[in-house]
């Protein structure tokens, strides 16, 4: 039960997503042909922005998390780069019952909106796990901490970048029903997120009231979820593109992590009052 509940709120995070920039010179600096690399010109999030939320089970709050976007110091294969942080941590009262003390990086081509290099470090009711990936885009070729080399398409993403990846996405005309596909890799493996489009909404949380498109990353069923679409996610209806809202319903209650700050927006935020 509590090991349910603890993986559904990380789950969330993932679908929305040790080391410094230092401790990888060396790894890459090789001489790149920078047109080798797409450029995806958006005003979607810029270094400065940051999120907080919280995350409630049932009536309970459970936890808080935090994602933030940095300009990172130095640059990787001459490129420059953002280095994005989310944070999930338990709340003292929800500790006793099943602490998590979580942190993703992932370190971004700020141009190419894709990663050189992610960062996870998790606790979660006792259990830990360390992950170390390092992407060679140019070789098409993810390398983890044991050294083990995966092949994955150009552009792959990993849980955290997909998220930033995921907002520049035009969804202007999408329509309801339509599936959005993102290559990513996550724990040793490639596979393709989707989300599909669910229309629009007005949705209010204790930031206010706000215009949202509505999406449900589609999930496995049968462990976590009775439903595909039992995961729903509420962006708002600008070009920032930031979650407000997303709840899921599990085999047992529900969870739900909702929008309490924000700050170092790229453009206006879709408010209502």
């Amino acid at each position: 039960m509590k090991k349910l509940i603890g993986f559904t709120a990380i789950y969330i995070l993932g679908s929305l997503a040790g080391y410094t920039t230092d401790q990888h010179q060396g790894l890459f600096q090789e001489d790149l042909d920078s047109a080798q690399f797409r450029t995806i010109k958006h005003q979607t999030f810029q270094p400065g922005e940051k999120l907080k939320y919280s995350v409630n089970y049932g009536w309970m709050t459970a936890g808080e998390a935090t994602l933030e976007v940095k300009k990172a110091p130095q640059k990787i294969n001459g490129r420059e780069i953002y280095h994005m942080v989310g944070t999930g941590i338990s709340v003292n009262t929800f500790d006793w019952f099943f602490k998590v003390r979580d942190k993703y990086e992932t370190y971004m081509d700020a141009d190419g909106v894709f990663p050189w290099v992610f960062v996870r470090r998790i606790n979660e009711g006792g259990y830990s796990k360390a992950q170390d990936y390092q992407f060679f885009q140019h070789k098409k070729m993810v390398r983890n901490q044991k050294a083990q080399e995966f092949n994955v398409p150009v552009g792959v993403q990993d849980m955290l970048s997909a998220f930033y990846y995921a907002r520049t996405l035009d969804f202007s005309k999408a329509k309801k029903g339509d599936i959005f596909t993102i290559p990513a890799f996550v724990d040793e493996e490639y596979y393709d997120l989707k989300i599909k489009y669910a229309g629009t909404d007005k949705i209010k949380v204790n930031k206010g009231k706000f215009d949202c498109m509505v999406f449900h990353p589609v999930v496995q069923t049968g462990r976590i979820f009775n439903d595909e679409e039992d995961l729903t996610v509420y962006i708002t209806n600008d070009k920032n593109k930031i979650p407000v809202l997303a709840k899921a319903k599990i085999l047992v209650g529900s969870i739900r992590m909702e929008l309490e700050d924000y700050s170092g927006l790229a453009n206006p935020v879709a408010k209502l009052d």
